[in-house]
């Protein structure tokens, strides 16, 4: 049984992978725009607004190797783009469609800002005591839900009819 209904178009699924990159997008313009590039503000007590930059892939990894990485990942991000959109289009799993265009929101979202920037732009920084978890940006929030979604749907599934014969007779 889909918690979403019977009928979500790729259409609406790649709207939704749109406004997602578009509203990352915005909170990386009013970041860009507000704070200084290092600035920092405290928020509560485990959450600081910062204006950082990422030029490497998920938790600055390669973020010190020169210029290359820029070029891999926008190449990576443009593949798995792809194969994403494909597989919102093809999906009969509306479930797995979402899950996929979340994962698509984010991956559009930050590869913007390794065309045009050069880099990602982060503005969320938890923490606690003098430890930090790397700093984040929405479309890193989109894409680790979308791929918990994904992975919920994978391992919990429609349970119905297990004792199906696989040719379908029961």
């Amino acid at each position: 049984m889909s918690i979403f209904g019977k009928h979500l178009s790729p259409y609406a699924m790649l709207s939704i992978s749109g406004l997602l990159a578009v509203s990352d997008q915005a909170v990386k313009w009013l970041v860009q725009q507000s704070m200084a590039y290092g600035e920092s503000i405290s928020v509560t007590s485990f959450f600081n607004w910062v204006h950082v930059w990422n030029t490497g892939a998920a938790f600055s990894l390669f973020a010190n190797d020169g210029s290359w990485q820029r070029y891999f990942l926008i190449g990576i991000a443009v593949v798995v783009s792809i194969v994403l959109i494909v597989l919102i289009c093809t999906n009969r799993n509306k479930e797995e469609a979402i899950a996929y265009s979340l994962i698509l929101g984010g991956a559009t979202g930050n590869l913007i800002d390794r065309i045009f920037r050069g880099y990602v732009v982060d503005s969320f920084d938890f923490y606690w005591r003098s430890w930090h978890w790397p700093a984040f940006n929405l479309a890193d929030v989109v894409i680790v839900l979308g791929a918990l979604l994904f992975i919920s749907v994978s391992l919990l599934g429609d349970k119905t009819n297990n004792n199906a014969e696989p040719d379908g007779s029961d």
